[in-house]
């Protein structure tokens, strides 16, 4: 399975195929690649991973063609963004910002990154150009249905959404040393900005999850029927 996503800009095409498993040898020689993407360059302080068996950071490793194309072109660069799944294709006319902003979190998804392999399911449903709400409302549907999962296996679904919480102040850490590692890459400001607004998403998850969810309430039930599917996912009584 993979996405293609295509960016016309003026008479130039831009191609990129993402590939939803890739391998990733850890052990292969990667001296030709620029220093920002070693390992130990502004590595998180959460990673798993040492030099002694992998001399780079897999997610940097596989954003290096994105960050040496875009570097030099401005974020509100217009362009027109073709994104072709296996189900359907998008196309929308959008500035450079949003569309590197929605490939670089499809990359870094299915990147061979310990931490970043938790967001694989979401990324199977790859939405591009994801608004707030619609990235908050995937995020937390994905995980409710991994805990019903748990549930029919009889282990201790979290309805709470404490481990969710948790991911995401996980990978806050995580995209705010990323952050620096494009920084010390790029000339101009489309891969800084592209970065920023997608570490922007994803922590909004952890500092103000119940408010963003009460705004999408009103979208799920009215106000009969909120507090009977509300114990209801408290028992889990689906059905």
């Amino acid at each position: 399975m993979a996405v293609d996503y295509y960016f016309q800009i003026d008479d130039i095409e831009l191609h990129y195929e993402v590939k939803f498993e890739r391998d990733y040898d850890f052990s292969e020689n990667r001296d030709h690649l620029p220093e920002w993407t070693q390992l130990g360059h502004h590595q998180c302080s959460n990673c798993p991973l040492t030099a002694k068996n992998c001399s780079h950071c897999p997610a940097a490793v596989d954003l290096c063609d994105v960050v040496s194309d875009f570097q030099r072109l401005p974020a509100i660069q217009e362009a027109k963004i073709r994104v072709v799944t296996p189900e359907r294709e998008y196309v929308k006319q959008a500035t450079l910002e949003e569309g590197v902003r929605s490939l670089m979190g499809l990359i870094m998804a299915t990147s061979a990154c310990p931490i970043l392999s938790h967001l694989k399911p979401n990324a199977r449903y790859h939405l591009p150009f994801a608004s707030q709400e619609e990235f908050i409302t995937r995020s937390t549907a994905m995980y409710l249905l991994a805990q019903y999962f748990q549930y029919r296996e009889g282990k201790h679904p979290d309805w709470e959404l404490q481990g969710m919480i948790k991911l995401n102040q996980e990978l806050q850490i995580l995209n705010q040393a990323f952050w620096q590692r494009v920084h010390d890459a790029c000339e101009n400001d489309s891969n800084l900005k592209a970065l920023l607004s997608f570490f922007n998403l994803s922590s909004s998850v952890s500092y103000s999850l119940e408010a963003q969810l009460q705004q999408i309430r009103p979208l799920m039930a009215d106000d009969n029927q909120s507090p009977a599917l509300e114990e209801n996912l408290k028992r889990g009584n689906f059905f």
